[in-house]
């Protein structure tokens, strides 16, 4: 099973702003800026079989009126319960579970690929050594203030670069490949 962040942040380094707001991405009202350039998204959406993101960022997507995912599955991870809609019933999940008690349900479930998305559930995962590559597009902005995309850690996290896209918006993505720590054994 491959795990995988594929997020945008702030120049400074937010994925958010502190009230959860994302006006401050492109397009996040909405109104198209008429370009062609997805970022890699459908590429990158067409190799996943499985979302896995916490319960404030499941909130935040479905304030956006159209779920955007389709059918996908999706894993909303929370402590509290969620309210899922009727529609979207059959291919949402809700979990209060950590990463290993997790990821052993979706292997058994024949998941192959997993976006995490949320800054506490990305952390959490990276933490614990569960996430094997991230997709990090820097948008040119300065927000100030935020949610950030890394938290506290207590031991560093090796990662190898595997590439950079500048686009001709001013949007720089970077690839990179996480390593394992030993305590994070998976069913792979």
């Amino acid at each position: 099973m491959k795990i995988s962040v594929y997020i945008a942040t702030s120049l400074d380094g937010f994925i958010a702003r502190e009230n959860g707001d994302l006006d401050w991405l492109p397009d996040a009202d909405g109104e198209s800026q008429q370009t062609a350039e997805d970022y890699g998204y459908r590429h990158f959406i067409e190799t996943i079989d499985m979302l896995v993101m916490g319960r404030n960022t499941f909130e935040k997507v479905l304030s956006f009126g159209q779920w955007p995912y389709g059918e996908r599955r999706c894993v909303v991870l929370t402590s509290r319960d969620s309210m899922i809609p009727e529609k979207m019933a059959a291919h949402i999940l809700v979990r209060n579970a950590q990463p290993d008690e997790l990821i052993k349900e979706l292997d058994e479930m024949g998941v192959q690929h997993i976006w995490l998305d949320g800054g506490k559930t990305i952390q959490q995962f990276l933490c614990e050594g569960f996430v094997d590559e991230m997709i990090i597009t820097r948008v040119p902005v300065l927000i100030g203030a935020g949610i950030p995309l890394f938290g506290h850690i207590m031991d560093d996290i090796n990662l190898r670069h595997i590439e950079t896209v500048s686009f001709k918006s001013g949007f720089v993505q970077s690839r990179y490949a996480v390593a394992r720590k030993p305590q994070a054994k998976r069913n792979s």
